[in-house]
């Protein structure tokens, strides 16, 4: 009698598996965008549409410290699975203690620099003439909690490869419901302005940060070793490596968002609608979108672990059946949120900004436009997870960096020239489409070097 209990990632139904790892990973990072989501909500109805064009410019710099923080954390997780499938508890340690320092310097360095240079940065990233005092004073302010704001992205990563993806979710939802509770109290009763969101923000990372630093006093399989909390060049080089790929895809992401601030400013301008209109407008288009690729992270997410373990395992008909599952649903997903895009812009746009005639028109003449191919969109990140779990990091980096550095950005510099603030929003669903059609072009080729190598047979 064999004593082979069989893993689960071998046997289960592929959609039951889905579902079980998709559900805490989406919902966890939609907690994580409640922070911007809920500022933007509260600064439209509080402030106006000039502190929402304030926020959003300030947005970029959350996408920037996620990279760093991502890159450290998800860098060191991967260095602790492997050190911990290769027995060498001691390796993982130092990983931990090492990454830890890094991660406290880093977020200290980025506060520093960003209150400092506050003034640059906002001009580098799109802000008004008429935004500008908000933008710098918000930014000035969440400064502050950059250190705690790290925390949250790295060490999420950390505690997920130490087995308690719930601890994470928990800390992100008492940090977002502090934010919720003060958030409205600072910018109505207090009259606090884009300042008052900016300290609520700054109080609920602070709150998950130290709930997050706390887990790293009782982990369950790595620890915190004072000794090895100074890093050596070795390990540290290698845990950068290893989150590379999250850094440059954030920082892309980063990237589009700077160069359409600016183009909203440029060419808002000229529209019908103005710059602050248009700038407030496309940081609150983003924030909304930011909740659908929370569900299609989850998916990709979800079928990593199915898919790297069928793949090392030879079962390649479950790892094709696992990828043609995931496609379907984040299609399905896609073809939803289109929907809602194209039928209730007017809504979404009130929800932030209430009873003004030219923002909700704004509103929903760039929702249509910008998310006029999103029925597309789902399928070229459960493609990047699909090869980046098939052993395949250079094809499942090209697509995001395509659809980014290659479509979205050339694309709306051009099309914004001969165009205007049209043209811009248009470099979105050709970007979508281009996106779609290159992931069609790689997983098919992909199959059917199986098919001729056999290895869908039986």
């Amino acid at each position: 009698m064999s004593n082979y209990a069989a893993n689960p990632l071998e046997t289960a139904p592929v959609h039951r598996l889905i579902l079980q790892y998709s559900v805490p990973t989406a919902l966890t990072l939609m907690v994580s965008y409640i922070y911007n989501i809920v500022d933007q909500i509260f600064v439209g109805q509080g402030v106006g549409i000039g502190g929402m064009a304030a926020v959003n410019v300030a947005f970029p710099l959350t996408i920037l410290t996620n990279a760093l923080a991502l890159m450290l954390g998800d860098g060191c997780a991967a260095k602790i699975s492997l050190s911990l499938g290769g027995k060498n508890q001691d390796e993982a340690d130092r990983a931990l203690s090492g990454t830890v320092t890094i991660l406290l310097t880093c977020g200290l360095a980025m506060g520093l620099l960003c209150g400092l240079l506050a003034p640059w940065i906002v001009r580098l990233f799109g802000s008004t003439d008429s935004a500008y005092a908000d933008a710098v004073a918000y930014m000035r302010v969440i400064a502050w909690g950059i250190p705690f704001q790290m925390l949250s992205p790295a060490l999420t990563a950390v505690i997920r490869a130490d087995g308690r993806p719930r601890y994470s979710m928990c800390c992100m939802i008492a940090g977002a419901s502090i934010n919720l509770i003060l958030d409205p109290i600072f910018i109505f009763p207090l009259n606090m302005g884009v300042t008052g969101a900016g300290i609520a923000t700054v109080i609920g990372q602070t709150a998950s940060g130290l709930l997050f630093l706390r887990y790293l006093t009782r982990p369950q399989t790595v620890h915190l070793r004072r000794a090895y909390m100074v890093p050596t060049w070795g390990p540290s080089i290698q845990i950068l490596a290893l989150g590379f790929p999250s850094l440059l895809t954030q920082t892309m992401t980063a990237l589009v968002q700077i160069v359409m601030n600016n183009l909203m400013r440029i060419y808002g301008a000229s529209s019908v609608y103005g710059s602050d209109t248009a700038l407030s407008v496309y940081g609150m288009i983003v924030k909304v979108y930011q909740i659908s690729h929370s569900m299609f992270v989850g998916v990709s997410s979800a079928t990593q672990p199915i898919n790297g373990y069928n793949y090392g395992a030879k079962h390649f008909r479950r790892v094709r059946e696992t990828y043609t599952l995931a496609a379907k649903i984040a299609l399905a997903v896609s073809a939803g949120w289109f929907i809602i895009f194209q039928v209730f812009p007017r809504q979404i746009g009130g929800l932030f900004v209430a009873e003004n005639a030219l923002y909700t028109s704004c509103a929903a003449h760039c929702f249509r436009l910008y998310m006029a191919a999103f029925f597309l969109y789902g399928l070229h990140m459960t493609t990047a997870s699909f090869f980046q779990a098939t052993g395949n990091p250079g094809k499942a980096l090209l697509i995001p960096l395509a659809r980014q550095g290659v479509f979205m950005i050339p694309l709306a510099l051009l099309l914004s020239a001969r165009y205007g603030l049209d043209g811009a929003l248009a470099a979105a669903p050709i970007a979508d489409t281009a996106s779609f059609l290159l992931s069609v072009y790689l997983v098919w080729t992909e199959f059917r070097k199986w098919e001729r190598k056999g290895l869908l047979k039986g």
